[in-house]
């Protein structure tokens, strides 16, 4: 049984339906449909912590899905998974790759910041102080990119990057 169609409560079940009444009354491929509904599936076993079973269906997705900024999301859900496992490498990787397709997601531009600047801080704490600075300098860039793109968000990465002296107090204003 789909993951959808096991959700318990009402607001859940109401959505379901109308998300699967309109899904079917799209005008679109039927693969489109299936990616689509493998991506929900996803996010559903993502929110519910199996990472496994929404891998799974981001992985189905991602083979069914043909649009490119859609399967930026997939690839920044997909990261997400393995940035809360602990697997930032493979995390790094996903988020680059939903970046080729979608240069304007902030979301994986901030969170490879984040690990870049937790790589500097596990590296600073290890004694190698040019590593630190160069993980630094690296979450700085990304966060920039960020700030770029939406300069109301990531308040906590503007203040670091001030104080840090790598973001000068009016670059954007």
């Amino acid at each position: 049984m789909p993951r959808t169609q096991r959700n318990d409560n009402f607001i859940d079940k109401t959505f379901t339906v109308m998300a699967d009444m309109i899904l079917k009354m799209m005008p679109t491929k039927q693969s489109a449909k299936e990616a689509f509904a493998y991506y929900r599936d996803g996010m559903s076993a993502q929110a519910d912590g199996e990472y496994a079973e929404a891998m799974q269906n981001y992985e189905e997705a991602l083979t069914l899905e043909e649009d490119p900024y859609d399967k930026s999301f997939i690839l920044y859900n997909m990261g997400l998974i393995h940035a809360s496992n602990g697997e930032h490498e493979n995390a790094l990787d996903k988020y680059e790759e939903a970046l080729e397709l979608n240069p304007r997601l902030c979301q994986a531009l901030n969170n490879i910041a984040v690990i870049y600047h937790y790589q500097g801080e596990q590296a600073e704490a290890a004694g190698d102080s040019q590593g630190a600075t160069e993980l630094f300098d690296q979450a700085a860039t990304y966060w920039m990119e960020a700030i770029r793109i939406a300069p109301n968000n990531y308040i906590e990465a503007q203040n670091w990057l001030k104080n840090t002296g790598r973001m000068k107090a009016d670059t954007f204003f």
